[in-house]
């Protein structure tokens, strides 16, 4: 099943209530905090005693959109039959069958360390040309 592509403020995201971090103002729960008082009428919260208020913070999550890629199958025109064989296998193993096909047709979105292990997939069968996938888009990242 297709993992969903949000916009917007998920309502089950966890935010933080430490305006006063260092991190906050790169921090998505910081960030989303203040849109949750404005827009929700119940939040769902970080514990306050277990945030660190530091880099080390092991809650803190980058507000800056990422790249993600959408699909891979111009990949398959790099490569010889028996290449694309191991390619697929490979990524089979790792997303399983509906997952890498959901992938491959762009279905869902891959976040940089999803597209990191198609291209080492794609490297480790022999193929050393810089491929892009099919296309980009910037997303936030709330949950990957």
């Amino acid at each position: 099943m297709p993992k969903k592509k949000y916009t917007t403020l998920p309502e089950s995201f966890s935010a933080c209530i430490h305006a006063d971090c260092p991190m906050a103002a790169s921090c998505l729960r910081q960030v989303a905090y203040s849109q949750m008082m404005g827009e929700m009428e119940f939040l769902n919260m970080v514990n306050p005693r277990h945030c660190s208020k530091d880099r080390g913070c092991k809650f803190y999550r980058e507000a800056a959109p990422a790249r993600y890629a959408l699909g891979f199958k111009n990949f398959q025109k790099c490569m010889l039959p028996e290449q694309y064989r191991e390619f697929m296998s490979m990524l089979m193993a790792h997303f399983g069958r509906g997952g890498y096909f959901y992938r491959r047709r762009g279905v869902i979105a891959m976040p940089p360390a999803e597209q990191e292990i198609v291209l080492n997939a794609l490297h480790a069968v022999g193929i050393r040309e810089d491929i892009q996938f099919d296309a980009y888009e910037e997303l936030v990242n709330w949950f990957d």
